[in-house]
């Protein structure tokens, strides 16, 4: 869900975005990608794709958890792997239409082709630069939070 609050005098949306990561270390590269942000957002970050989709599906401890305007998604995690959480996501007619962006290490031609196939809305391959990793989130977060419309909180 986008929400309206007022950041300093001005009306600003707030952006709720999951973070499906198994890395501690990325994790908090991409929140520092976050953290300047003239967006306001939420960044909520859990570690494998059993609890993402736990998430999701608003869960056990999850319940109260807000539906998320965009998924950001490593492929490599353990237990159920990005590519299951990725197609139970656009299988489910209440979660499908949630941007999925692929953030992951892998340059494989198999795992690109096979994340669009499963209709990823885009794949990014992390580098491995600290500060051009900080960079291609912050170019993620400018195109997917400032440039897009968001499709509307609906289950439909």
């Amino acid at each position: 869900m986008v929400n309206n609050s007022i950041e300093n005098g001005q009306v600003c949306r707030c952006v709720e975005i999951l973070l499906v990561e198994d890395s501690p270390s990325d994790a908090n590269l991409t929140m520092k990608g976050f953290v300047n942000a003239k967006i306001a957002n939420n960044l909520h970050w859990v570690e494998d794709g059993e609890t993402a989709m736990n998430y999701l599906r608003q869960q056990g401890e999850f319940a109260d958890a807000p539906r998320p305007d965009l998924v950001l998604l490593d492929l490599n995690l353990p237990g159920m792997d990005g590519r299951e959480v990725l197609t139970e996501v656009k299988s489910d007619p209440s979660l499908k239409r949630i941007p999925v962006v692929v953030l992951t290490t892998s340059t494989d031609e198999q795992d690109i082709l096979r994340s669009y196939n499963l209709r990823a809305n885009c794949y990014v391959t992390k580098p491995i630069d600290i500060y051009q990793f900080i960079e291609a989130v912050q170019l993620i977060k400018d195109f997917w939070l400032a440039a897009v419309t968001l499709p509307p909180d609906s289950s439909i």
